[in-house]
């Protein structure tokens, strides 16, 4: 039994994740997998997602993946990144409005049009490149991470959970968007932590030897 199951429903290449995590885990930990068996059998899970959340939902429900995740999120440590840390709110702003799946009460929204620098100049919408994360309060997977490290973004919308007490990391772009958010056993994250560098195999890393306890 694979001890890290990563799903796979269809939305982006997951060599980038599954190389990182098999760098920090070793190779025959990990395993990609649309099998419900294969996921719900793994010690821990990850969620990962590139594109649009409405086809990214849409594949969810097709596939039945969506009640698999929900139930993965009940039982182990499960990391959400990109489209997957919003697909676990509420809803999305995106294409018009699409429901998520509703496990951490909130909404995830765009970046406005106009967002400004503190020296004055435009911000870019995607927001894509290196930026700090600024630790909101301690969690085991910050474990060797200094605070204010620097991660790897691509998106033009951002989380914003109706509980505070969700936000673990903010990141500065025109305004201070929640950059991770937790729930119980979930740890979900805006960046890319496979793209990354050092920063990014350090939580790595920790997700591996993390038992779901804040």
């Amino acid at each position: 039994m694979a001890s890290i199951a990563i799903i796979d429903y269809g939305m982006g290449n997951l060599h980038s994740i599954a190389k990182a995590l098999e760098h920090v885990a070793g190779k025959d930990r990990v395993v990609v997998s649309s099998r419900r068996s294969d996921i719900l059998a793994a010690n821990r899970v990850v969620f990962p997602g590139v594109g649009a959340i409405r086809d990214c939902m849409a594949e969810l429900h097709a596939s039945g993946l969506d009640q698999v995740v929900l139930e993965a999120a009940r039982s182990k440590p499960l990391l959400g990144v990109c489209l997957g840390m919003q697909a676990l709110l509420d809803a999305s702003e995106e294409n018009q409005g699409i429901a998520c799946l509703g496990l951490i009460p909130g909404r995830v929204a765009r970046f406005a049009l106009y967002l400004k620098a503190d020296d004055g100049g435009r911000l870019k919408i995607p927001h894509m490149g290196w930026n700090q994360v600024m630790q909101r309060r301690a969690h085991p997977l910050w474990r060797n991470i200094p605070d204010g490290s620097r991660f790897y973004f691509v998106h033009s919308y951002y989380a914003i959970p109706v509980e505070d007490t969700a936000v673990a990391a903010t990141t500065p772009y025109g305004i201070d968007f929640a950059s991770v958010i937790t729930h119980d056993n979930v740890f979900a994250v805006q960046f890319h932590p496979e793209k990354s560098q050092h920063a990014g195999l350090g939580l790595l890393s920790n997700f591996v030897s993390w038992d779901g306890e804040s």
